[in-house]
């Protein structure tokens, strides 16, 4: 089943590689300018250290 929305998030995403034609830092960097420029108030957590993950019993092996 395809849904639309993730069709369309995917379509989106793949222009927008293609604008830069596919190199990741430069993607990373557009993405960093709109970031910066959108006027919306961007919240980052610390990273969660694995051990602590694991700890709490969070660790999921990969599904093979």
């Amino acid at each position: 089943m395809k849904d639309p929305i993730v069709e369309e998030v995917r379509k989106a995403r793949w222009e927008h590689a293609r604008r830069f034609n596919f190199d990741l830092d430069a993607i990373c960097e557009d993405l960093r300018r709109i970031q910066r420029t959108c006027g919306h108030q961007v919240v980052s957590f610390p990273p969660k250290r694995l051990e602590s993950i694991a700890a709490r019993g969070e660790h999921e092996e990969p599904h093979g």
